[in-house]
């Protein structure tokens, strides 16, 4: 079973580079593919990437969460939404996505189809 990175994403890179068959891939163009990609046809699911994300984007692709219930501070970050989000990836270096959304503490959202969005990205 792949692993996923949902749209809890926002851009950090640290999962690429712990990543030892290189299976992580930005999404270009950002306003069309806004997250990190795993191919699973490459991906041996060691499970690096896991631990290495600071916003708790990547899940197992049976483990993804349905219902996810935000903490507080996270965003979802995808393609037709239009909210200003600026950090500093795992590298130092500035990010900054204009298609987030900042979650509430408490909602509740469906990260399952950054499922179908990752496999169309490698097709």
């Amino acid at each position: 079973m792949t692993h996923v990175i949902t749209s809890l994403c926002l851009r950090d890179n640290g999962c690429v580079s712990v990543c030892p068959v290189e299976c992580i891939q930005p999404g270009e163009p950002e306003t069309q593919w806004p997250t990190f990609y795993i191919d699973p046809a490459t991906c041996i699911d060691c499970g690096a990437c896991v631990p290495e994300c600071p916003y708790h984007a990547i899940f197992l692709e049976d483990e993804t969460p349905k219902a996810y219930r935000a903490k507080g501070g996270e965003f979802i970050n995808q393609s037709g939404l239009t909210g200003h989000y600026e950090g500093v990836n795992h590298d130092g270096k500035k990010i900054v996505l204009n298609t987030t959304r900042a979650l509430t503490v408490g909602e509740v959202i469906d990260l399952t189809p950054s499922i179908k969005e990752n496999a169309k990205f490698f097709k």
